[in-house]
């Protein structure tokens, strides 16, 4: 079996972190190591990646084979673009100085990306976080304006059993007249029919 390039697993349950090793292909994942050439942290955003770009080129070119997932990171990170122009040098396609001008332009390419998409990443974590403070206040004031009407209802509810009450008395206190004008009206119509 031929050396691997691969990730050795570390961190507790549901937190991992990998160291990216060098390993023969027949020892376990976790287990004896060549050499240990950076660490990958999944759990960040982006990713934390460190990577010796040199020592990756170096077991590159001597035959080792990454993993599928360590060849992503190595492609992230730019060995696997520094080995195919070492190749080409090898081939006499281009000098090691152009190879070199040539992964430098590629390197400060790639530091723009990250440095964009990490601002953008701030960014839209200051937008949500701002969102959902705003929403946050708006329920808290509609709460508050359901409070108040409740209270307001409350209140007119009082005031009106207070009057209520208030009108209850004042007829219980005033005395009811004798008799009123239609009584009399009547008294006379009765007694003129009994004549």
């Amino acid at each position: 079996m031929p050396v691997k390039i691969r990730l050795q697993r570390y961190g507790k349950k549901g937190q991992p972190f990998y160291h990216i090793v060098i390993a023969d292909g027949r020892a376990p994942r976790d287990g004896k190591f060549i050499e240990k050439i950076g660490s990958y942290n999944p759990l960040t955003q982006p990713a934390t990646i460190n990577l010796d770009v040199d020592q990756a080129v170096s077991w590159l070119r001597k035959g080792a084979q990454p993993t599928d997932t360590v060849r992503a990171i190595m492609t992230y990170k730019g060995a696997m673009y520094k080995n195919h122009l070492l190749i080409g040098v090898d081939k006499g396609a281009f000098s090691l100085e152009d190879a070199n001008a040539k992964f430098q332009v590629w390197a400060d390419e790639k530091a723009a990306k990250i440095n964009n998409a990490k601002s953008s990443i701030e960014e839209s974590k200051r937008n949500a976080k701002k969102d959902s403070i705003a929403a946050e206040v708006k329920v808290k004031e509609q709460r508050a304006e359901e409070i108040a009407k409740r209270k307001a209802a409350e209140i007119e509810a009082k005031v009106a059993a207070a009057r209520a009450i208030e009108a209850a008395k004042i007829a219980k206190e005033t005395p009811a007249p004798a008799h009123t004008e239609e009584a009399e009206t009547t008294e006379v119509e009765a007694d003129n029919t009994a004549e």
